[in-house]
């Protein structure tokens, strides 16, 4: 019995035994190739992601999964992901987009729940420092990471309903590892960061949030609002979402990493860019919550359901029905 109790002890310190529940695996370990995601489709939803919103070409062009693209902190991985954005990766409008949704039917938006992710980026098909990226975002933005907004625009920036909260520098061949911490009950959200191999740390206290989601809107990946060359890279790994208490550490916990993250916050509070278009009586189609009704090239509707009206969230290339 002893013995038993010993093998058990090593099997959960080489696994890295979670400290909450695991609500939703999102991980790439059943991803051995692009054609993988391929076996998804509204009529066989199957596997742990929808993969419909993307651009024309082969998947191979926007996804790749791989070991060399994981986090080597997160041992019980096997492979991460290379997402891949650029001029032909344009869904239902004229942004590059390339995003994953989970697949489940698991309650993504209950409770107190903490959603995990690594990102990294390198040298090579870096991403553009001047143009707005959303990452890892909600359809309805109560909480996400920007790239190329604020005053730095290398900085990623935790964002809660359009106002920047925390920012960290995103240099290259570093991982950075992420939890937002949503209590859906009370509606508020917080955030947990760190670097390579390093717990997560608390780098932002829960605060109010229109906390929501269908559990088919996180969007695992990344949107760039202007369509122009050249393309970009971005890695993800370690992607989970758990049940509390949140797990710190990654991995077996044994993988080294750097010390700290480097943290600023917002000197200046930057006033939301969100601006109202008052609503007319609709004429024709419609759009529903959190579609697009506007923008630049945009041909489809531009009335919303009612009692959402078309707001210009990135002007002014996007409009959504909020």
């Amino acid at each position: 019995m002893l013995g038993l109790s010993w093998i058990l002890l090593s099997v959960l310190a080489a696994t890295g035994a979670r400290a909450g529940e695991v609500v939703w695996d999102g991980s790439f370990n059943n991803f051995a190739s692009a054609a993988d995601f391929d076996k998804w489709s509204w009529g066989n939803q199957v596997g742990s992601y929808q993969w419909y919103i993307h651009g024309s070409q082969p998947t191979s062009r926007y996804l790749n999964p791989g070991a060399e693209y994981k986090n080597p902190a997160h041992t019980s991985e096997q492979r991460g992901l290379k997402m891949t954005i650029d001029t032909t990766a344009t869904w239902n409008s004229q942004m590059q987009r390339a995003e994953l949704i989970p697949q489940t039917t698991a309650n993504l938006g209950t409770g107190n729940l903490f959603y995990h992710f690594s990102l990294k980026r390198t040298t090579t098909n870096a991403p553009d420092t001047t143009l707005e990226h959303q990452v890892m975002f909600f359809e309805s933005h109560f909480t996400e990471l920007k790239y190329g907004v604020g005053n730095n625009g290398g900085n990623l920036v935790w964002m809660i309903g359009g106002q920047e909260k925390w920012s960290t520098t995103f240099s290259p061949d570093t991982w950075y590892n992420f939890a937002y911490d949503i209590n859906f009950d009370s509606k508020t959200v917080g955030l947990w960061a760190s670097t390579n191999g390093s717990p997560l740390t608390r780098v932002a206290n829960n605060q109010a949030a229109n906390t929501f989601t269908d559990s088919r809107d996180f969007h695992v990946g990344v949107l760039r609002i202007v369509n122009r060359d050249p393309p970009e890279d971005w890695y993800i790994s370690g992607v989970y979402i758990e049940k509390g208490p949140i797990t710190t550490a990654l991995g077996n916990g044994t993988t080294p990493g750097t010390t700290t993250v480097i943290t600023t916050a917002p000197t200046t509070p930057t006033a939301p860019t969100t601006t109202v278009v008052a609503p007319t009586t609709p004429a024709g189609p419609q759009q529903t919550a959190w579609g697009q009704c506007g923008g630049t090239g945009w041909t489809g509707p531009t009335a919303c359901t009612p009692p959402q009206v078309c707001k210009e969230v990135a002007p002014p290339f996007y409009s959504q029905c909020q």
